[in-house]
């Protein structure tokens, strides 16, 4: 069984490379002012991102990213964004895996838990 290769993380509108691999958006709301041509996006996963009722509610207070992070991690847990992560997961045994995102703050979103949760997720098989 191959080793898990690990995610890239690059913004969506870096323009995409061959290096990129498989390119999954990994955000709820489409980037704003980006074709999907130019996105160049093979996959997006909605439910893996976080709720439109948790996004809304970390942006008001960007203190809260503490909070924000144990909260995402429990709907995380759900069966349906299980199921997604264990196919991210899949994904990233057999080839590059690219997770773009239109968010400037990388280390103060939902990608830090999100590649930990990908890194706990085994794929199916």
């Amino acid at each position: 069984m191959p080793s898990r290769n690990t995610p890239r993380v690059r913004r969506v509108y870096d323009p995409p490379e061959e290096a990129d691999g498989v390119r999954v958006l990994i955000d709820r709301l489409w980037p704003r002012g980006l074709s999907k041509e130019h996105a160049a996006v093979d996959e997006w996963p909605k439910d893996i991102t976080p709720s439109t009722e948790l996004r809304r509610w970390y942006h008001e207070d960007r203190t809260r990213f503490a909070a924000f992070q144990e909260r995402y991690e429990a709907e995380l847990a759900g069966p349906e964004q299980s199921r997604a992560l264990d196919r991210l997961a899949e994904l990233a045994e057999s080839r590059t895996l690219t997770l773009v995102t239109a968010v400037k703050d990388i280390d103060h979103s939902h990608v830090p838990t999100l590649l930990a949760a990908l890194g706990r997720s085994r794929p199916a098989g």
